[in-house]
């Protein structure tokens, strides 16, 4: 679908300083030392003790409004995408919109489809704002992900967040030209009720859930709107791991140099609805007027969204008004295995 007239007004990210090298896993675990460096993870972001899928959201919300220069009232709608929101039934997004400061009359929704729902979110967001219901919406992807202990999944299962404010092509730096959906029921990737940590179906979650998805949607959108490869300077895929985008960009015919600006999972870990939004922001706050971006979610499930991004004059000025993904990715302290056991409540607490 092609809408030439809604983009991203302004963005944030957030991501936790605490950092857990990918070699203590392996070593607590007994994992050899080439499973990190086959699937290509240094290390991982990890939420503190008092840190989860809403305090990470609020926080990129906040920087988002920040560089978009909005106020909060104008705010019409806010959604979350996150798989690991602190409560079951209680939203998120009515939390972090009440601490935002956006008024009640609002449209306000958490939305779940594993790692795609931020990206479903801003696909809605792009609908609201193009159909004059609301002036501008919040797309927030926020999550502290978790892993069974001692599952290879661990490894890179960490936190952190990003949000767009998503407004008019008049007040964007970054036009979104056209998007497109591509989902089926592929089961690659489950929680049940009740149950703590998620499952994976081994290699299944590559082919056929990760690359169909990822490379049905990329050429779905470019047959629509008339692209190549070519046409695009930067690609971003949601990022499981820092192998398998470099290996769909192959697939579509991206070079690596393409991809690689937009590649942050080596050095946070897999944030989940985090994922390809905060690649996004690191590429934005590179890329100069007249560049094209192709951004391409995923979500187990299994569906993404595909959208081509153009950026705009002023982007620039926009970039200062909030902390970098470059800034917080420098920003770190490393923790132990029993310290991150600790922050993330792998080891329960009991008084006698």
């Amino acid at each position: 679908m092609r809408h030439d007239d809604v983009g991203i007004v302004g963005w944030g990210v957030y991501i936790p300083p605490y950092r857990l090298r990918a070699s203590e896993i392996a070593s607590v675990w007994g994992f050899t030392e080439s499973v990190p460096r086959n699937i290509w993870i240094e290390e991982k972001a990890v939420g503190g003790i008092d840190e989860d899928a809403v305090t990470i959201g609020y926080r990129a919300a906040k920087y988002a409004l920040a560089r978009g220069g909005v106020d909060p009232s104008e705010v019409d709608a806010v959604f979350v995408g996150s798989e690991s929101k602190p409560y079951a039934v209680k939203p998120s997004a009515t939390i972090i919109a009440e601490a935002l400061g956006i008024q009640p009359k609002r449209l306000t929704s958490d939305l779940e489809f594993a790692c795609r729902a931020a990206g479903e979110a801003i696909r809605i967001s792009i609908s609201l704002v193009k159909s004059g219901m609301a002036r501008y919406a919040l797309a927030i992807g926020a999550d502290t992900a978790q892993a069974s202990p001692g599952d290879v999944l661990e490894l890179t299962a960490s936190s952190g967040g990003a949000a767009y404010l998503i407004g008019p092509a008049g007040s964007s730096v970054a036009v979104i030209e056209g998007s497109v959906t591509y989902t089926t029921d592929t089961p690659d990737f489950w929680r049940r009720e009740g149950v703590p940590y998620p499952r994976h179906g081994e290699g299944f979650t590559g082919e056929p859930a990760y690359f169909h998805h990822i490379v049905s949607a990329a050429k779905l959108l470019m047959e629509e709107l008339g692209l190549r490869p070519s046409d695009f300077d930067y690609a971003v895929f949601h990022q499981p791991n820092g192998k398998f985008p470099i290996r769909a960009g192959r697939k579509l015919g991206f070079p690596k140099e393409k991809i690689l600006p937009g590649l942050v999972t080596p050095y946070i870990g897999n944030t989940y609805n985090g994922s390809a939004l905060i690649g996004l922001a690191r590429v934005l706050e590179h890329a100069k007027p007249g560049q094209r971006i192709l951004l391409t979610t995923f979500g187990s499930g299994a569906g993404s969204d595909a959208m081509s991004i153009v950026v705009r004059d002023g982007i620039e000025e926009r970039v200062r008004r909030a902390p970098t993904v470059d800034k917080l990715l420098e920003r770190k302290r490393y923790i132990t295995y029993a310290e991150y056991a600790k922050m993330r409540r792998l080891i329960m607490h009991y008084r006698l």
